[in-house]
């Protein structure tokens, strides 16, 4: 399994996850596209290796399925004497 550094090891800019603005060599070395692209020119100043995008990891709170507080049969429907 990748490790997901935290954050660009040139500015510290925090690179959760899920993010889409990081980027790794094939040492997991983990820079952000901004420090990549403007100052490293898409290599790693550790091993010269290529930056490429890192694979997101999902947010384990979206992978959670929702739960109601309704109890069964009392959706939103007015009650038929209020009608």
């Amino acid at each position: 399994m990748l490790e997901l550094r935290p954050n660009c090891e040139r500015c510290a800019r925090d690179l959760p996850g899920d993010c889409d603005i990081a980027l790794i060599c094939s040492f997991e070395c983990t820079f952000c596209i901004d420090c990549a692209a403007e100052h490293l020119q898409y290599r790693c100043p550790n091993c010269s290796g290529e930056l490429v995008a890192r694979p997101r990891r999902a947010n384990p709170k979206r992978l959670q399925p929702e739960v109601s507080t309704q109890e069964p049969g009392t959706g939103s429907k007015q009650a038929q004497g209020d009608q």
